[in-house]
């Protein structure tokens, strides 16, 4: 039931990410482009989602545990380290080069276009390396703690 309730989720994610215009390019470019064709559209879609989220945290978070787990898995990290930096710098980067981020390339994925898809492609490489690279950093870590 779990697995229905969040395919439900992400295809209204989806489809609000279609509706909004987020999953071309050129709209995106052209809202981050604030010296040249500034589209300040998305200034509204963002706000929404912003308000969506606060009012969403308040209600879900009041409650002892999540409705479809056992408890709450919140970040409990409080240094700021080189992944908290270097990982939005590269997907602010690649966002600003290609118009493009995670949520809306999935989706745009259905318009069929060759961009898309080799965004994403690049995008499960670049995730499956920082995986792999992330437990070589771990591994390194323990190791040394034992001697």
């Amino acid at each position: 039931m779990a697995i229905l309730i969040q395919m439900v989720i992400g295809l209204i994610f989806g489809l609000g990410l279609a509706i909004s215009g987020m999953i071309d390019p050129a709209k995106v470019l052209n809202f981050l482009d604030l010296a040249g064709t500034w589209d300040p559209s998305l200034t509204f879609v963002m706000a929404g989602a912003i308000a969506v989220t606060a009012m969403g945290y308040r209600i879900v978070l009041a409650r002892p545990k999540p409705l479809l787990g056992s408890s709450f898995r919140l970040p409990t990290a409080r240094r700021l380290d080189a992944r908290i930096v270097v990982g939005p710098a590269i997907f602010g980067i690649g966002w600003g080069l290609s118009g493009l981020c995670p949520g809306p390339a999935i989706a745009g994925l259905l318009l069929g276009k060759a961009a898309v898809l080799v965004f994403v492609l690049a995008m499960l490489l670049g995730m499956i390396g920082a995986r792999y690279l992330g437990s070589r950093q771990t591994a390194a870590t323990k190791a040394e703690a034992m001697h």
